[in-house]
């Protein structure tokens, strides 16, 4: 057993009132979802838990914590987060509408929101500290299971629940978002609209304060 049993409960209710939270994570799925159809949202849905993943392992490894003890490391997350949001807004805004693609063929589209989202979280310090900090709460010392392992196993269930999370909310806004995809006049700004949405989570980044 790699999950203390008694800690389970109480595990699942903070995830679950984790996911509720609105953060970049859900702004940027959202958004991507409404903007260019379901099948770009899910794909951006999987690039959150892809970074997740990675983030759980670098945590169970211990080099997260590493990264987090260190203020100039975390600061430069911090500022290439800001700045790789930046370009991609920059990218989505002088983008002309005729741009925009169909959304029968999305495919490119939906591999580069997928590598979008991947990177603006793994640039994100906060989600980084995170990890650090929330799964370390619920590793017991009475498993048989090392801190490392249990780490994991915390990790792999938060990012299962996230994935299965967003992806409801991706169907969600998929059926309170399909007059907006048909609209041309929306669909001839759905670039500008990502841009904003870019820029408004490079702002999130850049203004936050990141402690060790």
């Amino acid at each position: 057993m790699m999950i203390d049993l008694a800690l389970l409960p109480l595990y699942l209710t903070t995830v679950v009132a984790l996911l509720l939270i609105p953060g970049p994570d859900m702004l940027l799925i959202a958004s991507s979802s409404l903007s260019y159809g379901r099948k770009v949202g899910v794909y951006a849905s999987f690039g959150n838990a892809t970074s997740g993943l990675i983030l759980t392992l670098l945590a169970a490894m211990g080099v997260s914590a590493l990264v987090a003890m260190n203020p100039m490391a975390l600061e430069l997350l911090r500022v290439l987060g800001g700045a790789y949001l930046l370009k991609m807004a920059w990218d989505c805004i002088r983008s002309d509408s005729v741009d925009a693609p169909e959304i029968a063929a999305q495919h490119n589209l939906a591999k580069l929101l997928y590598r979008r989202a991947v990177m603006s979280n793994l640039l994100n310090p906060k989600a980084l500290i995170f990890f650090v900090l929330f799964l370390p709460q619920f590793v017991s010392t009475q498993l048989s299971a090392s801190s490392g392992e249990q780490m994991l196993a915390l990790g792999l269930l938060l990012n299962v629940m996230g994935l299965a999370f967003n992806l409801l909310l991706v169907a969600l806004v998929g059926i309170l978002g399909k007059p907006l995809l048909n609209s041309e006049k929306f669909r001839a700004y759905q670039n500008k609209f990502m841009g904003l949405v870019f820029f408004t989570l490079a702002i999130w980044i850049l203004a936050s304060q990141v402690q060790s």
